[in-house]
């Protein structure tokens, strides 16, 4: 028999997944940069998790990002985990080596700094604190991040304290715990603003946390994508900061997946933003 090299596979692993606007930002790329691979949505139960990671290199799979609820499963099930991945807990980018084995890895803080550098350009976050809203995965790959960057300082709240709490003892000495009643005097200032929650998004509760705190020096910014423009940022720019929505960040975390899967490091560009608003 003739060996044929296999056209390359990837696909975003969750349930519920067909949410994901992942397919559509890698199916640009690819046509982008006229490669060919297929990027597809994966629905996976958890029961059934552990044994599509063993087939899914079989069946000609290089890789796969991972959403919820297995975003911290997968780290168990991986052959190895970076220590970015460790230490947040988490992996969204998975790695098929040609041997079958599973490579976990978190690029989630990668596409927040980079979103910011993009849209952010003057933005100094080592020039004072930084205030976090949420503690959960989301909340660790920022301050992980923002830690990386050199700031000196991250003040975190989250509605349920002891959460908050945990990613102190995670991480260390800058972060400092505030109480979530007292969420809106922690933004007095901060050079970096961030929510974490889902308090915004559409569908879910609505933000309440007072921002008159808020400094016009300030860079704001929301991991919801959905709305762009969000009550947070909203406001955040009533107050004359400068406010950089959720999408980049989904867009940037998917390059160093591409590139490793597929051999090609993307760019994003206004040209992929419009390609996945438009999806």
């Amino acid at each position: 028999m003739t060996d044929h090299p296999r056209i390359p596979l990837a696909g975003i692993i969750g349930s519920p997944v067909n949410f994901s606007r992942s397919p559509y930002l890698h199916g640009f790329w690819l046509k982008r940069y006229g490669i060919k691979g297929h990027y597809v949505h994966l629905d996976i139960g958890q029961a059934d998790l552990a044994e599509a990671l063993k087939m899914m290199p079989r069946m000609g799979f290089v890789g796969a990002n991972v959403t919820i609820p297995h975003k911290e499963t997968v780290l168990k099930l991986a052959d190895s985990v970076t220590d970015r991945a460790a230490l947040i807990g988490a992996a969204n980018t998975l790695v098929f080596k040609k041997d079958g084995k599973v490579l976990a890895d978190n690029t989630d803080g990668l596409g927040f700094i980079a979103n910011l550098r993009q849209n952010a350009p003057h933005w100094n976050p080592a020039a004072g604190p930084a205030a976090v809203l949420g503690a959960g995965g989301g909340a660790r790959a920022v301050i992980a991040a923002l830690i990386e960057v050199g700031v000196p300082e991250i003040r975190l709240a989250n509605r349920t304290r002891g959460r908050a709490e945990n990613l102190r003892h995670d991480f260390g000495a800058k972060v400092h715990v505030v109480d979530w009643t007292e969420a809106g005097e922690m933004l007095d200032g901060a050079v970096t603003v961030v929510n974490t929650t889902s308090m915004g998004m559409s569908g879910k509760a609505d933000f309440t946390v007072p921002l008159d705190g808020i400094s016009s020096k300030a860079v704001v910014t929301d991991l919801v994508y959905v709305p762009l423009m969000t009550d947070f940022l909203a406001a955040a720019k009533a107050r004359g900061a400068h406010t950089v929505d959720g999408l980049g960040m989904l867009l940037h975390q998917a390059v160093p997946g591409f590139e490793r899967w597929f051999g090609q490091k993307p760019v994003v560009d206004e040209e992929t933003r419009q390609a996945v608003l438009l999806a």
